[in-house]
């Protein structure tokens, strides 16, 4: 008896393989988004119940399809503290980080990664070694010194400590260190300097490095809670993750008023990063930056 499979069945089973593998993978994929997306989706809901709504449904169905819904949380916060400034405040510290951080970060990964200049090694190693430095382990020494400086409830005390940034000054020079050398001597030849061969043919280049890099930058501060705490004392400079936090501790305890408060404040940072993924993954593909 020939157990030998027909030569016209293998690319059916091969096809047949594939399409399982795929639907596996597809599978394995939505479970997680799921895992991931279930806990803002669940703050997105309760923030448009009634309060007294929220928790006894966290564990029904209800929790993601409530019968009743109502705005009144929304304007119960705005009620209750000053959120336009905070969002105000974080705003102005977090674009002002960005800003500032594409300037200094891209002429630092430029210079490390095109110019020869004494000490460019030694400057190099520092920068990775900073990338896996945690900010825990420099904010009491970086704390004594703003001090020192009188930067405290200010804003230039939660700006300037992080404009300059090991992983956007690496990322940067990861970009710049793929680049055609050819287009600079192109330059060069034609009699531009280093400044115009910068402005005029490095920089226009390094578009998807430049939003990778403020995309970063971005999700990573908008979030800091540990330092404004340190550093802040008073309202008028206090940042979204410090003032959702102050505002879960004021009487009377509404969990609605709480989501729909984290709601506003997680919004900014799922636009930008729905709006720029494409950049982003650009970007860091450009970039050579894996994992």
């Amino acid at each position: 008896m020939n157990d030998r499979v027909p030569d016209y069945a293998v690319p059916v089973r091969r096809r047949m393989t594939a399409l399982a593998a795929t639907a596996t993978n597809y599978l394995v994929l939505t479970v997680g988004a799921l895992v991931y997306v279930a806990p803002i989706l669940f703050m997105i809901v309760a923030s448009f119940k009634p309060d007294e709504r929220v928790l006894p449904e966290a564990g029904t169905w209800q929790a993601f399809f409530p019968e009743r819904t109502t705005a009144e949380n929304y304007g119960d916060v705005f009620e209750r503290v000053r959120f336009g400034r905070y969002m105000l405040n974080s705003m102005l510290v977090t674009g002002s980080i960005v800003g500032g951080g594409l300037v200094v970060n891209s002429l630092a990964g430029y210079a490390l990664a095109r110019l020869q200049w004494r000490g460019r090694g030694a400057v190099f190693r520092v920068v990775l070694a900073l990338m896996i430095l945690p900010l825990e382990a420099i904010a009491v020494p970086l704390f004594y010194e703003t001090t020192l400086l009188g930067w405290r409830d200010t804003y230039v005390v939660q700006i300037v400590p992080f404009v300059a940034n090991a992983f956007a000054i690496y990322l940067f020079y990861s970009f710049f260190l793929g680049m055609p050398k050819e287009l600079e001597e192109a330059a060069r030849i034609d009699g531009a300097g280093v400044w115009r061969t910068l402005v005029e043919i490095i920089l226009p280049n390094a578009k998807p490095a430049f939003a990778a890099a403020a995309i970063t930058t971005f999700l990573m501060y908008w979030g800091l809670y540990l330092w404004p705490l340190m550093v802040t004392t008073h309202e008028d400079v206090r940042p979204l993750p410090l003032a959702v936090a102050t505002f879960r501790t004021l009487p009377p305890l509404n969990w609605g008023d709480i989501m729909a408060f984290a709601v506003m404040m997680v919004a900014p940072v799922l636009v930008v990063f729905i709006i720029f993924q494409r950049w982003f993954v650009r970007g860091v593909a450009a970039s050579g930056m894996k994992g």
